[in-house]
């Protein structure tokens, strides 16, 4: 979701005042051209975590999705103190939360199009939603069935939090109980 390729062009055909338009990629982060040189001239970047300023706000919620995703990831340690019907809906709620994130910024990602770094790459008939000489790239369809993932993750953690009672044996002791006795 942090890669430079939401959107881009690869067809230096078009012409822009006389000019042919460059080509190359764009995400969030960084906006990359491609230059006589093997390597792309690219500005911006992740590790300076600053995003370009059409995009700070996608870039805001991109990271809080994976802020959300990492931290479910991290809950199933919880598995030792709570009870499992408990992590699987802390969970949940976190895949929901990532999944309305990254959904918000999908949907304000086109709006962000009219900004200068798009107009330098795509040229001048870009416009919200209208992506110019540009087309979305493998980033943004990545992050789109991202969105489909997590609905999918939570409903599926949803479900087995209220499955759980009706999964365990009724003489299965409770986890958490032992563990406070031992404390």
């Amino acid at each position: 979701m942090v890669q430079p390729s939401w959107v881009g062009t690869t067809a230096s055909g078009t012409q822009r005042a006389g000019s042919p338009l460059p080509s190359g990629t764009m995400g969030l982060f960084e906006v990359c051209l491609e230059s006589d040189w093997p390597v792309p001239d690219c500005r911006g970047g992740l590790s300076s975590l600053s995003p370009l300023p059409s995009f700070q706000s996608v870039a805001v919620l991109v990271g809080v999705s994976l802020w959300a995703v990492w931290t479910s990831v991290l809950c199933l340690c919880l598995f030792r103190f709570c009870s499992a019907a408990t992590v699987y809906k802390i969970c949940a709620w976190l895949q929901l939360t990532a999944g309305f994130c990254l959904a918000l910024a999908c949907l304000l990602f086109p709006d962000s199009w009219e900004s200068p770094e798009m107009r330098v790459l795509c040229g001048d008939s870009v416009g919200s939603f209208s992506p110019g000489n540009c087309s979305v790239h493998w980033a943004y369809i990545l992050a789109l069935l991202g969105i489909l993932d997590y609905a999918i993750l939570a409903t599926l953690a949803f479900v087995l939090a209220n499955r759980q009672d009706a999964l365990l044996p009724p003489d299965a002791p409770d986890v958490t109980a032992g563990l406070l006795m031992s404390a």
